[in-house]
């Protein structure tokens, strides 16, 4: 199976400094784990009002890396022409989409969140979500927007064909999302295992083996963590048959492209 790294960035972050965030060092990071490629948004563009800017930045960033490094441009759904930015991402064969409801300060009940995920479904692209991007503790005083929340996937997952993956999210907010959900929406939803710990917790291993390791997908959100921890999740595994391969990202494409041919239109 090939591995791909569905929740990476490039660019500088607000709060704090980076020593390496551009396309090449991210290259030369899932190189050194043996991972195939990745899936990178700008992470600049969270907080920027207008996304659009920086998905050029993106794909300009990323053209010395086509086929290794995927764009997964950052849409904001309230924001005017929005669905140029879906056409831009479409034109560059990004595989999926980036969106940041609190940061932009969308419910879970916002008309807009629900007309994205309509959107990217019709497209047959995968939304990646992030819960967080550092602990609370390590948070700037000026950060204030809140997490991603459970009530922000389960409104997607209920009310739109959307795929979606949710990178950064802890255990709590993981089982608060799928328990939450039907068997067929649980089917729509993935998880990267970035923020769930091993030993002595073994929370990894308890959600492999609650809810399966067919709804988690590698994601490691460098710069703001490292790949190798993606190793590390692995090896810590308390015992062989939780050892499980995790969905391929292939998969989570070819399932959001099979959707879009019968989604319904607009």
């Amino acid at each position: 199976m090939t591995r791909v790294d569905v929740h990476a960035w490039i660019g500088g972050y607000p709060w704090r400094h980076l020593p390496s965030h551009d396309a090449q060092s991210l290259r030369d990071a899932i190189e050194r784990e043996a991972i195939a490629g990745a899936w990178v948004g700008h992470l600049p563009s969270a907080w920027w009002r207008d996304p659009a800017p920086g998905n050029r930045e993106l794909a300009s960033a990323l053209a010395p890396h086509a086929g290794v490094l995927k764009p997964a441009p950052c849409i904001r759904p309230d924001w005017p022409r929005w669905r140029d930015e879906l056409a831009f991402a479409l034109d560059h064969g990004a595989p999926a989409v980036r969106a940041y409801p609190t940061l932009a300060g969308l419910g879970p009940d916002h008309a807009a969140w629900l007309e994205l995920g309509h959107a990217v479904a019709e497209a047959g692209m995968v939304l990646v979500l992030t819960q967080r991007f550092e602990d609370m503790r390590q948070r700037h005083a000026l950060d204030v927007a809140g997490d991603l929340t459970a009530a922000h996937v389960r409104a997607l997952a209920r009310g739109t064909r959307a795929h979606v993956v949710v990178g950064a999210a802890n255990r709590t907010m993981i089982e608060e999302t799928h328990f939450g959900l039907t068997a067929a929406e649980q089917e729509r939803v993935w998880y990267d295992m970035s923020w769930l710990w091993g030993p002595p917790d073994d929370e990894l291993a308890v959600l492999l083996t609650t809810i399966g390791a067919n709804r988690f997908v590698e994601g490691s959100g460098w710069p703001l963590r490292l790949p190798e921890q993606l190793r590390a999740a692995r090896e810590l595994l308390p015992t062989a048959p939780e050892r499980a391969e995790f969905v391929a990202a292939g998969t989570l494409v070819r399932l959001a492209q099979k959707t879009s041919s019968i989604a319904p239109p607009l």
